[in-house]
């Protein structure tokens, strides 16, 4: 498959010969314990335990979540062995991530003090444009964003001296690399640079209230578990992060003004008004016929890395239900409030030109587009150009969905902000 072109195609996972290597390995091992293991909240918290030396993780509410979450994995994901190995990190990673931030917490306790008022939050539904967006605001030089290298690991176990270059920049582009080998070309659908801005939707697993493991396997039950929550504990540990991360790296001054951005935020926009009631939302649109298949084959190529037993249909059924949800859930908040707080853009005004949307964006948020964050932007909007790493191919078709059944769970939405076809 030349790189200019990545077409959606399930038949099997690609499995680089290393990867297949280890796979099979582990599945022959698994017998006494290796590769299979359930994942168990006491082991993964002990390991975060031994691995920082450190006991306290604050407020332990989140073990109700990772036990539903543990559970589901080890019931329902079949992941293979290194995609056990890689899930089983990741969790353990994040809880070491709390341990320190915590310990960090509790020696510099004015971290809590710091103001985080009034967030500029893109969400709209999945390939809206809501990367392109996210990034020109961030470009901003008054503008705080979560950058990818803090994002996998937003709580270093020690403070270095200011560098031009964090060390965790390397470990962000080595994730980077390892998505690469084992996922060729899926830089063509979510581009994920070290140095670019990141979804806040990673600092969320603080408390394992979000969407990130059901877009990375299949994890039905916690899934429904979660659709039942209340997420406001999520949203203060975010805010939580995003204090401890301004404290970290102040940069840009006292009076700074955060751009986050990830679709999950349309499911719970009433706790994150909860937290940040002076929140200005922008709310992106594009038909989800085009939309759709797009998520689907992102998700499916993304979960393929982690289960030799990914059903595509299976995948674009979850996540049209998850759609037609979000939806749902952000028209009952902006029917209660008004749609006081949301800026509408359409992602073809966007393509047209962005410069114009970001502009009327800042008006409505309170804030000032300088000459600088306007050169800023210009000149990423021409180096970060459409299919720089190559043109993502796909097709409703590809999950044995028509237009019918993808149109039928979301008219109201496309009714409601006048979303045109493609």
């Amino acid at each position: 498959m030349p790189p200019s072109e990545i077409t959606s195609t399930f038949d099997r996972p690609y499995r680089p010969a290393a990867i297949a290597f280890v796979n099979r390995v582990g599945r022959v091992l698994s017998g006494v314990g290796i590769g299979g293991k359930p994942i168990t909240v006491d082991g993964v918290l002990s390991d975060a335990r031994r691995k920082m030396g450190l006991s306290d993780f604050g407020d332990e509410g989140f073990l109700d979540a990772l036990e539903v979450l543990a559970d589901s994995i080890n019931r329902e994901a079949a992941l293979n062995p290194v995609g056990h190995m890689i899930i089983r990190g990741r969790i353990v990673g994040i809880l070491a991530n709390k341990l320190v931030a915590q310990d960090t917490i509790k020696r510099h306790p004015e971290i809590l003090d710091i103001p985080v008022e009034a967030p500029i939050v893109v969400a709209g539904l999945a390939r809206t444009g809501t990367t392109m967006l996210h990034r020109l605001i961030a470009q901003d030089p008054a503008i705080r964003s979560l950058a990818s290298w803090e994002a996998i690991n937003p709580a270093p176990p020690k403070q270095t001296p200011r560098k031009k270059k964090d060390p965790r920049f390397a470990q962000a582009a080595a994730v980077g690399r390892g998505l690469k080998y084992m996922s060729p070309g899926f830089f063509a659908i979510h581009p994920a640079e070290p140095d670019a801005p990141e979804e806040e939707v990673i600092l969320l697993e603080q408390a394992f209230l979000t969407t990130t493991p059901e877009a990375m396997m299949n994890v039905p039950t916690y899934s429904k578990w979660l659709e039942e929550q209340d997420h406001v504990p999520a949203y203060l540990a975010l805010k939580r992060m995003m204090q401890y991360l301004q404290w970290q790296r102040p940069g840009i001054g006292k009076d700074v003004r955060w751009v986050l951005k990830t679709p999950h935020h349309q499911e719970y926009f009433d706790p994150l008004l909860e937290v940040f009631p002076n929140a200005a939302i922008v709310h992106t649109h594009r038909d989800p016929l085009k939309t759709s298949p797009s998520l689907f084959s992102m998700l499916t190529h993304l979960q393929m890395i982690f289960s030799d037993e990914v059903d595509p249909n299976r995948v674009a059924n979850h996540w049209l239900g998850k759609i037609e949800n979000m939806a749902r859930r952000t028209m009952a908040t902006r029917d209660r409030v008004n749609d006081k707080g949301f800026i509408d853009v359409s992602y073809y005004d966007l393509i047209k030109d962005p410069i114009p949307e970001v502009e009327r964006i800042f008006e409505a948020a309170g804030a000032e587009l300088t000459l600088e964050a306007r050169k800023a932007m210009e000149t990423s909007r021409k180096a970060n150009k459409q299919h720089k790493y190559g043109r993502h191919k796909y097709s409703l078709a590809d999950f044995g969905m028509t237009k019918d059944d993808v149109e039928s769970r979301i008219a109201p939405y496309r009714a409601r902000f006048n979303v045109p076809y493609e």
